[in-house]
Formats: structure tokens, sequence, C-alpha cells
């Protein structure tokens, strides 16, 4: 819903007739930043001297393990929180105050309580619903906050995206979690419930990889970028300033959360999490690969001389123009504009296997972005392209491959990651569309490791067609073309001849975005 919002705010934006005015922004000025980076002796903790055999044993290397389910997302970020002992650095596009965000809360405050340094970067899209948080947490002589492209506070929000658009626009989506410069989390959870399954309501299959050796550092050094930049900005020069007396009704009200039955589950779940188990006796679930952080800079916005080449997705497409193949891409919002359909047509010219997996107009929750993909169908599926559209109905289903609570009733897709010639993988923050290639910053890590290609691609093979339609180009004799979507039930295949679960409405509201012109936006 939050997501919602924001790419609809975007778009009442654009058909403004003012999106190119800017209005004088009343921001702090002349604020104070003081700058800091990551530590440098983060091999003397105890997360640096538990993997430093292994990271030995394979020089060179890195360990990784992808975080497929919700209980091992929310795990090893609590564990390797307990096990901090100098610094831990969090950044992220969104970070609600509910079950899983309350307790991330509780356990940084008890880090930091021990004297570790905790820096949170967080997106000021929906920062400000949580000022009196942030202020706070800034508040404790070891915690710093920051918030990166803030709104003015004195002004109306949805106003501002129309005086301000051109600033407001640009968000920070980047998602990532590193303890001592040891090891980090990246991929495509948001802080919230959602992403980790405890939302009753709602909940995103989703991804993220945890990772140790070489390649952290990358991360942390991506972290100082954004930290350091002009973009973020200290939560108690957006709000008014915290005190200690707050700071302890904070940790008592949180500690006490944690304790109380909202929370009951998911600490009963971290009791009995074998990854947690391993990771606190010093034992490791990793495979081993060479590996590189890609990412955004946070002058993304300014587009100086070269900002196209400085692209994540310009960094990362000669990598996948050397598939010889394959390439599956998993991406929930998937727009791929005139010239990525192109190249992906391309690449199957060359006898390269491409399918795609994204949501489909029931599933998404963002049916503006869906019009935005549904005008390249046609061109992709004539190109060679495989397409595959996430079944909403198969919550049933899903319920048991993609949550580790009961009560799911919804599963939308929210995973970022491809696949190339089953022997490397990319995971992170970046969706194959307009706005993650060039308006927002992502960073993503390409790692090589031919034995979870190819375990991922096998689970693609086996599962694609059970959780979503395969889409066909019926070609009549005159040459023009209609989408059908195939579905196979236990009964056998069912065939759509239009948008499966949507009534008329809803498919004419995104016939009509489809003919505006805010594509760049989406």
């Amino acid at each position: 819903m939050h997501m919602v919002k924001n790419r609809l705010a975007v778009i009442l934006a654009a058909l403004c007739g003012i999106v190119w005015f800017t209005c004088c922004s009343s921001l702090p000025r002349d604020i104070q930043r003081p700058p800091s980076t990551v530590i440098e002796d983060g091999q003397a903790t105890l997360l640096g001297r538990t993997f430093a055999e292994e990271l030995a044993n394979h020089p060179g290397r890195s360990g990784v393990n992808l975080l497929e389910n919700g209980l091992d997302a929310f795990v090893s970020r609590v564990v390797l929180t307990n096990l901090a002992e100098r610094s831990i650095d969090v950044q992220y596009y969104m970070y609600h105050q509910d079950t899983v965000g309350k307790l991330l809360v509780d356990q940084l405050i008890k880090a930091a309580d021990r004297g570790v340094r905790v820096r949170m970067l967080i997106d000021d899209i929906y920062g400000s619903d949580a000022d009196d948080v942030w202020t706070t947490l800034d508040a404790h002589p070891k915690m710093e906050v920051r918030l990166f492209n803030p709104f003015d506070r004195g002004a109306s929000k949805n106003l501002q995206w129309i005086t301000r658009f051109k600033e407001v626009n640009y968000r920070m989506h980047s998602k990532s979690f590193t303890v001592d410069n040891q090891a980090t989390i990246v991929g495509g959870r948001n802080i919230g419930d959602e992403y980790f399954n405890a939302n009753p309501e709602l909940a995103f299959a989703d991804l993220d990889l945890l990772a140790v050796g070489p390649v952290v550092p990358g991360v942390s050094e991506a972290f100082d970028q954004y930290w350091n930049s002009d973009w973020a900005y200290p939560a108690s020069a957006l709000a008014p300033p915290s005190d200690s007396g707050r700071l302890e009704d904070l940790r008592l009200r949180m500690a006490a959360f944690a304790d109380s039955e909202n929370a009951a589950a998911y600490i009963e779940a971290l009791k009995n999490s074998n990854l947690a188990n391993t990771l606190r006796a010093g034992r490791s679930q990793f495979e081993w690969a060479e590996a590189k952080v890609i990412h955004d800079s946070p002058e993304k916005k300014e587009r100086g001389d070269n900002w196209e080449s400085e692209l994540l997705i310009s960094q990362l497409w000669p990598i996948i123009q050397k598939a010889t193949e394959e390439l599956i891409i998993v991406s929930p919002y998937f727009v791929p504009g005139k010239k990525g359909a192109e190249a992906l047509c391309d690449l199957c010219a060359k006898g390269v296997k491409v399918r795609i997996l994204t949501n489909s107009l029931a599933s998404n929750d963002v049916s503006a972005v869906h019009a935005g993909y549904a005008k390249y169908r046609k061109q992709l599926l004539k190109g060679g392209v495989e397409l595959f559209e996430l079944d909403e109905k198969v919550k049933n289903v899903a319920q048991k491959k993609f949550t580790w609570l009961p009560g799911l009733s919804k599963s939308s897709l929210h995973a970022k990651t491809m696949v190339l010639d089953r022997k490397a993988m990319f995971v992170g923050s970046m969706n194959l569309d307009q706005r993650s290639l060039n308006i927002n910053n992502e960073i993503c890590i390409l790692f090589f490791n031919p034995e979870i290609a190819v375990k991922s691609a096998e689970a693609f093979d086996l599962n694609i067609e059970k959780m979503a339609f395969r889409l066909e180009l019926d070609t009549a004799e005159n040459g023009s073309g209609s989408i059908r979507w195939h579905l196979k039930t236990a009964d056998g295949e069912v065939v759509y001849d239009s948008e499966p679960y949507v009534g008329f409405w809803k498919r004419m509201g995104v016939g009509l975005i489809r003919l505006l012109p805010v594509e760049s936006l989406l």
C-alpha cells in the first residue's frame, strides 16, 4: 500500500502542468553532518574471528547464503545484531514501526547500550511518520539516525510532490544491513511485517542475501557514500531533538513489546531457528563464490557528464549480455522500456532462453506499473521472451512456500533476482522498471556459484507453471495477435483470454494509464 501511494503521487504530480516548477525549500541549512566511515578492524571482532578460518580456506571468495523465507531473514538480522561488537549500519527505503520494526529497534538499542556504534539511514518517503522514534534514537550517544532526501516538515507532503517534484521524486531504494564490516544482508526486503510474513493480510515473497568476506567492505563503502552525502539529514535537524528521558521511555516500551503476545511468535521462532543456532554456534551455512557489489551513486539525481555509465544497470548489463544459454529474471515491477525490450529480444535472437516472472495485474500492488509493462508484452513474446505472471489465487499453495507463520491470506511477488547461465546470480533492491533503472538509488550483489544458481534455476523450472500464468501470443491470419494466459491446475490447463481475476473497470483504468506519458516515472 505504501508503494502504491508513492507511485500514484508521482503520476499525479507528473500530470500537473507544473512539474518543472520548484519552490524555495525551507529545509534546514548549514546543518552539522559529522562525517564517519566504516570501521577498519572488524577482523578482530567476534564475527571476524568466527569466519576467519573458512575465509582463509577460500581466498578471494565470499560466503553467501540465500534468505528465502521470512524467518531466516528476520533471525539473521537479530542474531547479527546480538553478535555485534563495533558497528551496525542500517540502510532502508521503508522502516515501519510494526512488530518487525519494533523488535529490531529493541535489539539495536540493546546493541548501542553495549557500546556498539549504530548508524541508521532511512529514506524519508515515510520517515516523517516516525520522527519521534528517529529523534529519540538519535539522542542515544552511540546511535545516529539520518533521513535521506527529506520532505520539509513545515509544508504539506502532498503539495511537495508538486512544488518540489524534481527533488522528492528521487528516492533511496537501497537496502542493506551490515555488522562490524564482517557480515551483510542485501536484498529486496524493507523493514516491515509484510516483508517478513508477519502481516496476516499481506505477505511479499521476497529474497535477501547474507554474505561474509571480501564483498562486505564494498557494501560498507556504498553505505558511507550515502551516509556522508548532502542528501542525508540528521533526524534531529528535521524535528525537535529528543532527550535522555524519552530515550529511556522508548527503551522500556520496546523491551515490553518484545515480551508481549504480539511478538511471541517471532521470539519463539528465533529460539527454534536452525540458522540462528548455527550462527550463534559459530558455524556457517555458506556457499563460497566470487562476488561483487554494484550500486548507484548517491548523486544519481545530479546526472553529470557520465551519469548513464555510472548507473547500476549500466554496470550490470555488460555481464547480462554475456549470457549464452539462459537468463531468468524475477522482478515484481517490470517496465523494460523500448531499449530494454529490444535488448531482451536481441538476447533471444542469439539463442539465449529468456524467462521473466513478474506480477499479474491481480497480484500487482501498483496497477500503474502494470500499465507500463503491458505495452511491451506482445513485443517481448514475438521476440521469443517467455513471460510468466504470478497467479493471485496461488496464495493457498504459496503459504507453504513463502511463509513460516500461520494465517497468510495473500502473497505478492517482491523478490528481485536474476540467474545467468545457471552459473551466476544477482540479488538486490533493483526492479527492472524505469524508476529503479534511472531515478531511484539501488544496490545488488552479483555472485558466481553454479551450485546455488543451478538450484535456483531448477526451483524456477519446477514451480513456475504451478505458481504463475504462462503468456502466449495467439496470432491471427491478418497478423494481429492476442495474449492468452495459460494456467496448469490439478484438473488440467485453464486458458484466459483477458487479464485473469480482474474486472472491466480495473482493466480499463490500466488501459487509460497506458495512454499517459508517465512511463519514465514507473
